[in-house]
């Protein structure tokens, strides 16, 4: 740590206590100064803490405002997978405490989508949860509070599925939110623009981790921040992937073994356009290489691969490439099958970086 070594016999230092120091005795600290500065370093493991309750939450929240802390949030919508650990131990490293949320979101869901059948795993994940510690001498060593909020807290008028039934406040990010995957869900992103208004309004992050194999959902927030002048900073983390390219999901469980099989070629597919598109090629080469590495597919899969669509877009507005994609601000090269029942969505940036994108403002 830079300093000499002191003999190993307490030492008495006259300072000041603070709020982080031991305990002392009339100002004077009690143990080898060395100990007492590897144990700042080591902070015990506090009780993660599991809270459904709204004004529970709000207390701690206005314990960490007096205190200074920074807060990173995770939202998930459970069924936890290692791609959300790993935005779980961004967290742990860049933010002082880290409150992960659960809630299946009704208000994203269309009525002829799978709320009803979406996985719900609450036991497993907070057992997930507990083993998260951090190894480094990092700002945290493991989650500090899970949130459970209800449905009836997040939407007290109640929330059918069918958007002209809702009643309520609701937060739409326009010109962002029915291209790509708002082009098979229209519905979509009005529900996770809500749901993420709500969870920001309610735990008052410092930052708040997003995975990028959500890429709109990633651009749609940070718009969605910076227009509502929301004070959180949204962090984008690399796509966590199985050993053979598929991009982690929780509705992967769903997949049969002769559909897993089958469930990398959206990764093929795009890793084709890729090439592509580092040998010079156009947007319209690279759409078609890749599009056709999944009509292949398509064709002797026994209908199992449905092509649904491949997309370049601005990863800032989220405006469509159709010609030259610019040097300096790259691209999102995105697309979703379906295989059998379930959808897989993936995507790689072009000519882009995470850190570049997670810093870019409109």
């Amino acid at each position: 740590m830079g300093r000499r070594l002191l003999h190993s016999s307490t030492l008495k230092c006259n300072i000041k206590p603070t709020t982080t120091s031991l305990a002392t005795t009339n100002g004077f600290l009690e143990k080898p100064f060395f100990q007492q500065d590897l144990e700042t370093l080591i902070r015990p493991v506090e009780k993660m803490a599991v809270i459904s309750n709204i004004p529970e939450y709000r207390v701690l929240r206005q314990k960490w405002f007096q205190e200074g802390l920074t807060v990173g949030f995770v939202p998930t919508m459970g069924a936890l997978h290692d791609g959300h650990i790993s935005l779980v131990k961004n967290a742990l490293k860049m933010c002082d405490k880290v409150v992960v949320s659960i809630f299946v979101n009704p208000s994203q869901f269309a009525p002829n989508e799978d709320l009803s059948k979406y996985p719900r795993t609450i036991e497993e994940d907070l057992n997930l949860l507990r083993q998260v510690k951090t190894s480094q001498f990092l700002k945290n060593s493991g989650v500090d509070c899970v949130l459970l909020p209800t449905v009836e807290d997040l939407y007290p008028q109640g929330i059918p599925l069918n958007v002209a039934e809702q009643t309520g406040a609701f937060v739409e990010v326009k010109g962002m939110s029915h291209q790509m995957e708002g082009a098979i869900r229209p519905h979509f992103f009005r529900g996770v623009s809500t749901i993420v208004t709500k969870l920001f309004n309610l735990t008052q992050p410092t930052k708040a981790f997003f995975g990028q194999k959500d890429a709109q959902q990633c651009s749609v927030i940070k718009a969605l921040v910076q227009d509502l002048l929301i004070p959180t900073e949204i962090e984008i983390c690399e796509t966590l992937r199985e050993e053979d390219g598929l991009a982690m999901s929780s509705r992967n469980r769903y997949l049969n073994a002769t559909e897993r099989q089958l469930s990398t070629v959206l990764f093929k597919a795009l890793n084709k356009g890729k090439s592509v598109f580092d040998e010079g090629g156009n947007c319209k080469e690279i759409l078609s290489s890749a599009e056709s590495v999944i009509r292949d597919c398509e064709a002797n899969s026994n209908g199992v691969i449905q092509y649904q669509y491949l997309s370049l877009n601005n990863p800032i507005n989220l405006k469509n490439i159709d010609d030259t994609i610019d040097p300096n601000v790259g691209a999102i090269f995105s697309g979703a099958v379906k295989v059998g029942n379930t959808r897989i969505i993936d995507n790689l940036l072009l000519g882009n970086s995470i850190a570049k994108w997670s810093g870019s403002k409109i």
